[in-house]
């Protein structure tokens, strides 16, 4: 593939193509005077004068997407947004080649000569687009400094070669077209170069080819094949559920955590857990026996480690009978934070009516999490702090917010990044309604 220079490297190649044609027909010896073949708008084109000279004019007047290739190489990013190919972009380029002649017949012998050259040349070869954009014996250094740049365009390595196809514009078209220039018309034909592709050189993911249908048995050498069976059971180790202390929705540090699913039993198993935000890989020892529907992990009281956040939590395993370690499917996994000061409490006010609760927290949060104290009805934000990681917050509250709420318990939650701690008891059985922690402050 191509990179971004490739569009003016085609337009560099063409106009190699048409200079060099005109040179071999001796053009300047049949009209008389030099000639010259430009690259720029029509409207900045001498007509008359002392620099009007016969010339040609290759003019990119549009770009548009290749319908052929459009949709190639689509998806280019896996669930968790890495980037796994680089789709070409592909692109039709659509010239206008006009001829410019000071006297009679020169337009018109400058235009045939060209159209015939044109069409003798519908490919561009490699050879000569190599030869076009990275000239020799000339010095490369003496070229201007956007011509020295199209010597990386890797035009000629693409895929598809580039195709010259003569287009044609009806007459309220072409009028259109002149008008909007604003420059006066000459005999004119339209070309289309087709495809040119340009290609990201970011690196990408890919994945290993398949050398072989399952294990190898190392008697026969032959391939086990695929496993199929007739149920809904997976043939491979998946998880299916995560379930969490006291029937909770989000995860705290230092509880024990159960994973059902299927195939989960083996050798040195362990639960990863990763956070691509924090650049979190963890791999934590299971702490259960060796069965095939469960696997049970307590979440280490890491505080540093494991800050408050949404986590992917797979299960990792060999497989009896196997020797490379497996990884299951990955489900959502949320840590919370948690109020580490004993609650309930009460907190006087300052003499100004504000009053400054002091809390104790863990995971630690970090410096770019956003941090807020909900207090009854009210969120009030943490006080900023200088360090990368803190477990102490400070909450600062205004006489406005606290004159209505004085002498009344208010529940109590922290929340981080949206993920808030819990505050309902929902411990028992389905029939019954779930109750509040005692997670309460009142200010006196």
């Amino acid at each position: 593939m191509s990179n971004a220079l490739a569009i003016a490297g085609v337009t560099a190649v063409i106009r190699d193509l048409l200079d060099n044609g005109l040179i071999d027909h001796q053009m300047s010896d049949a009209l008389g005077r030099g000639v010259i073949v430009s690259v720029t708008a029509p409207d900045t084109i001498e007509l008359t004068g002392a620099n009007a000279v016969p010339r040609l004019n290759l003019f990119l007047h549009q770009v548009t997407p290749n319908a052929a290739w459009r949709n190639v190489g689509f998806p280019s990013h896996d669930g968790r947004g890495n980037r796994t190919s680089n789709p070409p972009l592909a692109l039709d380029l659509h010239y206008l080649l006009t001829a410019y002649g000071t006297e009679d017949l020169q337009a018109e012998v400058l235009l045939g000569y060209a159209m015939q050259l044109l069409h003798e040349t519908p490919v561009l070869a490699r050879d000569a687009i190599r030869r076009a954009l990275n000239p020799t014996p000339v010095n490369g250094n003496i070229l201007p400094s956007v011509y020295q740049a199209l010597r990386a365009v890797d035009l000629a390595e693409q895929v598809e070669q580039i195709k010259i196809t003569p287009t044609s514009l009806n007459t309220e078209e072409m009028s259109r077209f002149w008008s909007a220039l604003q420059a006066h018309y000459r005999p004119t034909v339209v070309y289309q170069v087709s495809v040119v592709l340009i290609e990201s050189s970011r690196p990408a993911r890919s994945p290993l080819p398949v050398l072989s249908r399952g294990t190898v048995d190392p008697v026969t050498n032959r391939e086990s094949g695929v496993d199929v069976q007739p149920s809904l059971i997976p043939a491979v180790p998946m998880i299916e559920s995560i379930e969490l202390p006291g029937n909770q929705v989000v995860a705290q540090l230092d509880k024990t955590i159960i994973v059902k699913g299927h195939h989960l039993g083996g050798t040195g198993r362990t639960v990863v857990l990763t956070n691509d935000r924090f650049k979190v890989n963890q791999e934590i020892p299971v702490i259960t026996a060796d069965t095939n529907a469960q696997v049970d992990f307590k979440l280490p009281n890491s505080p540093t480690v494991f800050p408050v956040g949404v986590y992917l939590l797979a299960v990792k395993m060999t497989l009896p009978k196997e020797t490379a370690p497996r990884t299951t499917n990955q489900l959502p996994l949320v840590i919370a934070p948690e109020i580490t000061t004993p609650l309930p409490t009460s907190l006087a006010r300052k003499a100004n009516g504000s009053v400054t609760i002091n809390l104790d927290c863990r995971p630690e949060v970090r410096m770019e999490q956003r941090v807020s104290l909900l207090l009854g009805n009210q969120e009030i934000n943490a006080t900023v702090f200088a360090t990368p990681s803190t477990a102490k917050l400070i909450f600062e509250i205004a006489k406005a917010i606290a004159d209505p709420i004085v002498g009344m318990p208010q529940l109590v939650r922290l929340r981080v990044d949206g993920i808030e701690s819990p505050i309902i008891d929902r411990s028992g059985t389905p029939d019954k309604p779930p109750t509040f922690f005692d997670h309460r402050i009142t200010i006196t």
